[in-house]
């Protein structure tokens, strides 16, 4: 776990953009400069505000959700902010919580853990369902109105022309169809995620969970003597979880085995995005801030989860019994245009990630 202000060295070759922003790896000699971070880091005095902090937001946001639930538009974007914030606060804490179990009552911990993580999980599928049709849309109208790649820097007008010309018009046809297809599936998904979220909010199982977060917020079951004071019991789980996300990235695919069309490959890179996850809480726990070393890729891996599902999506509307040729000509074209969009995802990730060395080993 490093400090923001801590020097860095680089195993990038020298002058190239990774060596100028690369951290120093785990287990490397730490360089001259501040001194190890104190004695006052210990759960009572670090762990716990960071919990009752989130607490606090989550109980907030649910109170702002509650107040801006009315079906107006302005209301309905006000209950998004809230629903967000929500999320997010959940997301922290069940990170958190999961991170640094060891200095918590493990079963208290284990069991709002699971349900902080349905709760969030819940809530995010309408935003979800809602990106992914603004996505698939916006891409649909970009490759209806341009050319088909095999049509690029084809001056000719032999048999090839008029074959990309024929796939144009196909495509312009059944992008239209496409859409209305996907805003009936998108929407629909929504709608019933939406019906969900609000009865689960209304359930006696959410409201166990806030009656535990508002516990939270004032009591956090810590893990009674020394050793759960102890500075180990913070810095030894987030430098596992560190660790976790490196052995991660170093076991990615390799750049020269990428394969735009290989689903079985999305795994891997999915659990690598919920493990930085995991270190960007910690970090916030530990240094008080996120890692700013790994804004970049984790924006990366967002837009590499949005891809992926929006591709899923697709395909499964390609699948939809009866459907006309145009339409799953230009679904195949969609999905064949999100999955290279995946691809570009992963290479934005090896770009921005700092540890260039743990990328490209095979």
């Amino acid at each position: 776990m490093r400090r923001p202000d801590q020097q860095t060295t680089t195993s990038a070759a020298p002058g190239s953009p990774a060596a100028a922003k690369t951290p120093r790896p785990l287990g490397a000699p730490a360089p001259a400069g501040p001194a190890p971070l104190g004695a006052d880091l210990t759960t009572e005095a670090v762990l716990a505000p960071y919990l009752r902090e989130r607490a606090a937001d989550f109980l907030r946001s649910l109170r702002l959700h509650h107040e801006h639930s009315a079906p107006s538009e302005a209301g309905g974007q006000d209950a998004e902010a809230a629903a967000r914030a929500l999320r997010h606060a959940a997301r922290r804490i069940s990170g958190s919580l999961h991170t640094f179990r060891d200095a918590l009552d493990p079963l208290w911990a284990d069991q709002l853990r699971t349900e902080l993580a349905w709760l969030s999980g819940l809530l995010a599928r309408e935003h979800a369902y809602a990106a992914r049709l603004t996505r698939l849309i916006e891409a649909l109208h970009q490759l209806s109105g341009a050319s088909l790649p095999a049509a690029r820097g084809s001056r000719s007008a032999g048999p090839g022309a008029t074959s990309d010309a024929q796939g144009r018009a196909v495509l312009g046809v059944g992008a239209a169809r496409a859409a209305a297809l996907l805003e009936r599936r998108l929407t629909l998904a929504r709608t019933r995620a939406h019906s969900a979220a609000l009865q689960a909010l209304g359930s006696s199982r959410f409201h166990a969970v806030a009656d535990a977060v508002a516990l939270l917020a004032s009591d956090v079951p810590l893990v009674p003597g020394t050793p759960g004071r102890a500075p180990e019991a913070l810095l030894e789980p987030a430098e596992r979880a560190e660790q976790r996300l490196l052995a991660a990235v170093a076991a990615l695919p390799p750049d020269a085995a990428a394969e735009p069309y290989n689903e079985a490959q999305d795994g891997p890179w999915h659990q690598t995005r919920l493990l930085l996850r995991l270190h960007r809480y910690a970090h916030e726990v530990v240094l008080g801030t996120a890692d700013p070393a790994l804004a970049g890729s984790g924006h990366a891996l967002d837009l590499h989860r949005d891809a992926v599902e929006a591709a899923s999506a697709a395909s499964a509307a390609a699948r939809t019994p009866r459907i006309a040729p145009a339409t799953a000509y230009a679904l195949g074209v969609l999905h064949a245009d999100q999955r290279h969009e995946v691809e570009a995802a992963r290479a934005v990730f090896r770009e921005t990630w700092p540890y260039a060395a743990a990328v490209a080993t095979p």
